[in-house]
């Protein structure tokens, strides 16, 4: 609106090419005008994004902080499956490059698993590869037994949002509401976050539904809304682990774990203070030259995979003639800045093998390529790229993984 408020939100162009031109099946965008316009994309939503920038809504609050979830589907031997069981883990491999995490496995029902592994996006190494590190995770005793003589059947992977209750933006703005993941609403201590999520819509709904009903026109903020979030169980919960993750990230992941096992599960999360975390995920890293190398083996093909053959089993699918929804602020930052610094960390903490350096047909230079048909869609590299250069869009209709029972 004139007055800056949230008006609703426009769908993208339809038909439009790589070079920016109207095709044949060109369907020009629509505009849907609301009261009020609930933002619930998911973990680093673009508009939730922009929202946060032009609100700012961060204001004052500790940076959000993330991490990035590698998943797989496997089919097993009847006789290594026992349908409930729960394995969490922590550190390993994750411990031996610097970085905290965890890794889950979870037997589900027709003898099949899943399992995973949460490589926190605060690590400062950038010869990391979270992908890499679930391979290595797939090696260990405890995994393994249950994964030999299977097949895997999926693959995915996803950021999520884990910096607590002190990174949660201001959830209202006039016109919306920003909820679920879009805000950061996970619980990180549990890595569970479609509860709290589905409880941040309800209440949005119930203050909606007050304003709508008491003839609100719309536009303005719903303040009511952070009273009754602020009243809920949601906010009990999230305060409860607030000192979860800033732990994990300040004391690694042997002294972060025993802290929080104890302030969550003795106190209750009532400790008379809160950890912060103030430096942003992607200004960890440092440069490439002060860090070790981390040589990684190749894939066997029965355990460990490289990415495109994962990629393949993600399903994933975009058309190929229309603009890169991966897009660059200045396209000199990946050779002239990141290259040298950091050995270009998109090579790596990609996990579907998006972004590359080639050497260019015709110079015979070094060249940043994209190949975003590759893009699962985990958002890792607009988290996580040092210069803060790629913004991640939603690219055009239903482009993307189309994930099979993950």
């Amino acid at each position: 609106h004139d007055d800056g408020s949230v008006k609703g939100i426009a769908t993208g162009d339809m038909g439009v090419s790589a070079s920016g031109e109207e095709k044949d099946s060109y369907m020009p965008g629509m505009e849907l005008h609301a009261k009020y316009t609930l933002f619930s994309e998911g973990c680093r939503g673009h508009l939730g994004k922009e929202l946060i920038s032009h609100f700012k809504l961060d204001e004052g609050r500790d940076p959000q902080h993330y991490g990035i979830g590698i998943k797989e589907l496997w089919d097993i031997p009847p006789e290594q499956h026992q349908q409930g069981l729960v394995v969490h883990t922590a550190g390993w491999p994750l411990a031996e490059s610097g970085s905290t995490g965890g890794g889950f496995l979870y037997h589900l029902e027709n003898n099949q698993v899943v399992l995973g592994l949460i490589t926190d996006l605060s690590y400062s190494n950038p010869h990391l590869s979270p992908f890499e590190e679930f391979q290595r995770f797939k090696k260990s005793p405890v995994i393994k037994q249950y994964l030999e003589g299977g097949k895997r059947v999926s693959y995915g992977a996803r950021a999520l949002a884990k910096g607590g209750p002190q990174s949660l933006p201001e959830m209202t703005f006039p016109g919306g509401l920003l909820i679920g993941c879009d805000a950061g609403t996970m619980n990180g201590a549990k890595i569970k976050g479609s509860h709290t999520a589905m409880k941040s819509g309800i209440i949005a709904a119930e203050e909606v539904f007050k304003a709508v009903s008491s003839g609100s026109e719309g536009g303005d903020k719903l303040d009511s809304f952070n009273e009754a979030f602020k009243a809920s169980w949601l906010y009990k919960e999230l305060h409860q682990q607030r000192n979860f993750g800033p732990a994990m990230h300040k004391f690694g992941n042997i002294f972060g774990a025993a802290f929080a096992f104890t302030d969550i599960n003795i106190f209750n999360g009532k400790l008379p203070f809160t950890l912060h975390d103030k430096t942003p995920d992607y200004a960890q890293l440092k440069p490439a030259a002060q860090c070790s190398p981390i040589s990684y083996p190749k894939p066997d093909g029965v355990l460990t995979f490289d990415r495109l053959s994962s990629v393949f089993l993600s399903n994933t699918n975009h058309e190929e003639d229309q603009p890169c929804h991966l897009r660059l602020t200045d396209e000199d930052i990946p050779l002239k800045q990141n290259l040298p610094v950091y050995d270009e960390p998109a090579q790596r903490y990609c996990p579907a093998g998006v972004y590359e350096i080639v050497v260019d047909e015709n110079s015979g230079k070094d060249k940043f390529q994209i190949n975003s048909q590759n893009c699962v869609h985990c958002k890792t590299c607009d988290i996580k790229d040092p210069a803060q250069n790629i913004t991640w869009v939603a690219p055009e209709g239903a482009g993307g993984p189309n994930y099979p029972n993950m």
